[in-house]
């Protein structure tokens, strides 16, 4: 498979001018104008709203106060998915020691755009009003698109610092749409359960990045081996993105269930579920070392991956000692992932997964997607009403199996397909010998000069190889 990868390449070219400046500001100029165009000709206020709307919607429902507004229900729960977005995935991009400013500033282009687009698609599948052909968006559309972008995000954590900012804009036109697709087929046709995207969201985004990275295969990427790490205050900032993402991903995995004790259960279910990944994260983690030191990709990702196959089971009768065990095992077969499969998938399939995401998104989404509960309030929980009032649990079951396979399906071909778009050399990626390098596409300033202190103190500025034995203490003599 590797060599059809590097024939598609030579047949391609090389691909080595980045110079992007008439492709990315046409690219942004272009799209943004054809933002507002579509949004001025579909995109409307819906009842909650829009002023006249709202008046109208109170009196239809003999609603007094304006504290009954949906968005003093759902903006706190937007408010923090907004937050994992935007900070949590950006910081997390920042583990690389050269590439700080495009991890965490093509995140931000890529969710800039990628909302407006997932406000579109979704809007055209989900509340287009066929009589006005008018999209009525509200605050529980913001939700759905921020969660629309995290596929996109996810398939950039595979390709990061590799490809283009406009390859990028491009990997997102593509991933809003076939997502909006995959979500409108599992989540209306075949009537599955997803309220945190353990399906359409992780294992989609997961599995249309590694399809990317895998047709993108570069045969020569160990010239840029030397940028391809981390150094301590790197990861020090994407363990902040960790920490965010870990603090709000109950929030991620509630903010569209339904009021009540479904949105309740999901927040505690997840809450569980991330706080048994991170304890078994670190038990592996120090057991693959011969000296029990951890890892810090470890920490960073495999912690997560309890939120992330949480997602779709979040809001059943999962019971607390259950979420506790799927965040158990999950931390395992994440961090196992890291130890194990992504060196096989590189060295095998020449399969370069720049962070990891078939460990934290890819395969804890799948599992996600196939755990069902057996339980006597499934029926309530699945929403067993009007043409599904016949299914059983059983039956329900089969099709929250068939939806994930939709949604790796889906991720899989989209991303081969946009992979060979992605080939052609007219947009600007990096040569083997330039990836994981801001230098390429930002202005970076110069390290500052490194001043000799006037005074050391071993407990501020300790020297790890000082073979003296006497006080660090000194004074520069004049």
């Amino acid at each position: 498979m590797g060599n059809c990868c590097e024939r598609a390449g030579n047949f391609f070219g090389p691909q080595k001018n980045t110079n992007v400046r008439v492709s990315l500001p046409a690219v942004c100029f272009v799209w943004q104008i054809a933002m507002i165009i579509l949004f001025g000709v579909f995109i409307r206020y819906d009842d909650e709203s829009d002023v006249r709307l709202w008046i109208q919607h109170k009196l239809d429902h003999n609603i007094t106060s304006d504290i009954e507004n949906d968005f003093y229900f759902r903006y706190p729960s937007f408010q923090d998915v907004h937050v994992m977005i935007f900070v949590g995935f950006g910081f997390l991009m920042t583990f690389l020691k050269r590439y700080s400013f495009g991890g965490v500033g093509f995140n931000f282009l890529i969710a800039a755009f990628g909302l407006q687009w997932a406000l579109l698609m979704q809007g055209w599948f989900h509340s287009l009003d066929l009589t006005t052909g008018k999209i009525s968006i509200g605050v529980e559309s913001l939700i759905n698109a921020d969660f629309c972008c995290a596929g996109s995000l996810i398939a950039f954590g595979a390709l990061l610092g590799k490809v283009s900012p406009v390859q990028l804009l491009v990997v997102t036109l593509f991933g809003v749409t076939l997502f909006a697709v995959e979500e409108y087929i599992i989540l209306s046709l075949l009537h599955c359960r997803d309220a945190g995207g353990s399906m359409v969201i992780h294992a989609f985004g997961g599995y249309y990045g590694l399809a990317i990275s895998w047709v993108l295969y570069r045969p020569n990427l160990h010239l840029s081996k030397r940028l391809n790490g981390s150094v301590y205050h790197s990861d020090v900032f994407a363990m902040i993105g960790t920490l965010f993402l870990w603090m709000f991903w109950p929030s991620f995995n509630s903010a569209i269930t339904d009021h009540g004790d479904g949105q309740h259960r999901a927040a505690i279910n997840t809450y569980l579920a991330l706080a048994s990944s991170v304890l078994t994260t670190v038990a592996i983690s120090s057991m693959s070392q011969k000296k029990g030191k951890l890892d810090m990709v470890h920490i960073q990702n495999a912690t997560l991956a309890g939120g992330v196959a949480m997602g779709t089971a979040a809001e059943f009768m999962i019971t607390p000692y259950g979420s506790l065990i799927v965040g158990f095992c999950t931390g395992i077969i994440s961090t196992f992932g890291y130890l194990f499969v992504t060196p096989f998938l590189e060295r095998v399939l020449k399969l370069q997964d720049t962070c990891g995401v078939h460990n934290l998104h890819a395969v804890p989404g799948m599992l996600g997607g196939f755990i069902v509960t057996q339980t006597h309030m499934l029926n309530i929980v699945f929403d067993f009403t009007g043409s599904f009032a016949n299914r059983s649990v059983g039956t329900q079951g089969g099709f929250q199996a068939a939806g994930t396979c939709v949604s790796i399906a889906f991720g899989l071909v989209g991303g081969a397909i946009v992979g060979f778009i992605l080939r052609f050399p007219i947009w600007g990626d990096p040569a083997d010998d330039n990836c994981y390098d801001d230098e390429v596409y930002w202005e970076v300033p110069e390290d500052e000069e490194t001043l000799p202190p006037v005074l050391e103190y071993n407990n501020h500025m300790i020297h790890k190889h000082q073979d003296i034995s006497e006080s660090n203490f000194s004074v520069e003599q004049s």
